[in-house]
């Protein structure tokens, strides 16, 4: 028996040691708190000192970056091993992974890179997210990718591939509101038909970052997933968009470079918590 995703719906931020002193000196009007489960999987020391206080006082997500799930290599065991334990520690409410590849033999790439989507990653994908549920005794969460390329190779789309996942493995998945508007951007696509597409009815979190337009070697323009700026407008009109097509559910603020101080983060999530009720809103009228 898994223990499904329960995050409120309501806004969430990443959390940054720099934020600590300011968040826990005062009640933080926000749902949830999510950490990158690599950076706590130690055994002791300040990181568990914050997180430990922080899962007293507010709902967890365990966000993993490392168990590179679309990798044609077995899933490195030691690495699960470590996400077990961390879960079994914080019983956060919501475990989340990435639709990517990142490890090439005992290499650890510096990147979530993507997959072509085919019958036979769709196995592998699901082999490996069975085997992650099976070990953590949870339901994970899987994260739609930015993406700068496409592949000849993939014999269905992106949200096609996703359907699937979720019906061979009853995984839920994590909405990137941002990767979704960074990847049709650069592959010419538009956003709401792709999110009219997606099986918005398996969405447990939703993530908004901000992005940078950069220009690629032929001129064209290419947005980036920095996760280093404020959430750009256009993102913030899709995410009330898609709120609007799904009803409210927990979304969380990534900010991972140039971190702001606390209040201008915890403003963010604010914004976020005002479509999320605008959203309920409009439903009971």
């Amino acid at each position: 028996m898994l223990t499904m995703s329960k995050l409120p719906p309501r806004g969430g931020v990443g959390f940054k040691p720099e934020h600590f002193s300011q968040i826990t000196e005062a009640p933080q009007p926000l749902g949830f708190f999510e950490v990158h489960a690599e950076n706590y999987m130690g055994d002791g020391g300040l990181p568990h000192v914050h997180l430990s206080q922080l899962r007293r006082d507010y709902a967890l997500s365990i966000h993993g970056v490392g168990l590179s799930i679309g990798s044609m290599q077995p899933l490195d065991e030691v690495h699960l091993q470590r996400q077990k334990r961390l879960v079994e520690r914080y019983q956060p409410q919501s475990f989340s992974e990435h639709l990517a590849w990142s490890t090439h033999d005992t290499v650890f790439l510096n990147d979530l890179l993507p997959l072509p989507y085919t019958e036979e990653t769709l196995s592998r994908v699901a082999e490996h997210i069975d085997q992650v549920q099976n070990v953590l005794k949870q339901q994970m969460l899987l994260e739609n990718p930015a993406t700068y390329l496409l592949f000849a190779e993939s014999t269905m789309a992106e949200t096609e591939f996703l359907s699937e996942i979720v019906r061979r493995t009853g995984c839920g998945l994590l909405l990137d509101v941002n990767n979704v508007f960074v990847a049709t951007a650069n592959h010419g696509l538009e956003p709401l038909a792709y999110l009219g597409k997606f099986p918005l009815q398996h969405v447990r979190e939703i993530h908004l970052a901000g992005h940078t337009v950069t220009r690629d070697d032929s001129g064209a323009p290419l947005l980036i997933d920095t996760h280093d700026a404020a959430v750009a407008d256009p993102v913030w009109a899709l995410y009330e968009k898609t709120i609007g097509m799904m009803g409210p559910v927990a979304s969380l603020i990534e900010w991972d470079g140039n971190i702001p101080e606390w209040p201008v983060l915890r403003n963010e999530a604010l914004l976020a918590q005002a479509v999320l009720d605008r959203a309920r809103q409009n439903a009971a009228a």
